[in-house]
């Protein structure tokens, strides 16, 4: 910016020793403001940045399977994070792909030390909300239930996002995603083989109820029991006539069935929403985080 504009001349009159000092005073303060705009905005404020001091820098790299990952600048970190927040609440439904400007973001959190902690965090509230259930293992009659969904709350699939490289950022692939269900190597969510054993501890009866397909049960069953878990009452998973229905009909089915049968179901245990909707409605719901994908 040329200072001969911020000076006040007059062909009559010489420079006063003032109007030199505003027009200093006025061209210092414009620069410090082109200076600071952009760089300092409530809105871009972000906890994680302030926890670990950095912000991410804008780079793309490209995956295995040739897939672009993006890393975004800072000022899309209070975006992701929002939109991801939004997902959890059901705010944001039936999305095919995570945002491709997020897609880096959602591989961050999902393997983070901040998602096991979030995992943990409902884990123990489901633990409180346990010791106020009239289920103890001395006095229960057998008729005290608990559901479990498997994918993302028993079992992790995030080795297969980090094989496939997308993390959401394509649509899922049933053909494969389903190939790699029957290697059964999904490792446990953390902290849910703990939870689990506990439940069943106290008398419970467990109901395992996935939308994987009944051809995938062996593997399943495996998968389960070389990650720490046995003992459920039963494993339900979709069979042919249970495909031509939508996952949140399927599910609530299965609830209208067990209620019908006379079971008391305490609490449902999901990462997707389709755990918990339709009738009849649990006594309580526990989500766990999954914004890579949604499945209704």
């Amino acid at each position: 910016m040329d200072i001969t504009m911020l000076q006040i001349r007059s062909p009559k009159t010489s420079k006063s020793p003032s109007s030199t000092t505003m027009a200093r005073s006025l061209l210092l303060s414009l620069t410090l403001a082109f200076l600071f705009t952009g760089l300092v905005s409530a809105r871009d404020w972000n906890i994680l940045n302030q926890f670990k001091g950095l912000k991410p820098a804008t780079t793309t790299t490209t995956t295995k399977t040739g897939v672009a990952s993006l890393k975004g600048p800072s000022n899309l970190s209070g975006y992701c994070e929002s939109w991801r927040v939004n997902v959890e609440l059901h705010n944001i439904r039936d999305f095919t792909v995570v945002p491709q400007e997020c897609v880096w973001f959602v591989q961050k959190y999902m393997t983070s030390s901040q998602y096991e902690d979030d995992v943990e965090r409902t884990v123990d509230e489901a633990v409180l909300y346990l010791g106020k259930t009239c289920c103890e293992k001395k006095k229960c009659d057998g008729m005290d239930a608990w559901i479990f969904d498997i994918d993302d709350t028993l079992l992790s699939t995030i080795p297969y996002h980090k094989s496939s490289g997308s993390f959401g950022g394509e649509q899922l692939n049933t053909t494969k995603f389903e190939e790699w269900q029957s290697l059964g190597k999904a490792p446990a969510v953390p902290n849910m083989v703990k939870l689990f054993h506990e439940i069943r501890e106290r008398g419970f009866k467990i109901f395992l109820v996935s939308s994987r397909k009944e051809y995938l049960r062996s593997a399943t069953v495996e998968n389960l029991i070389a990650a720490g878990y046995h003992g459920w009452s039963n494993l339900l998973l979709r069979g042919e006539e249970d495909e031509k229905k939508s996952i949140t009909q399927y599910k609530a089915d299965v609830r209208t069935w067990l209620t019908s049968l006379g079971y008391r179901v305490w609490g449902v245990m999901g990462s997707q929403w389709n755990s918990f909707a339709g009738c009849p409605v649990p006594k309580r719901t526990f989500k766990l985080p999954n914004s890579i994908y949604y499945v209704a």
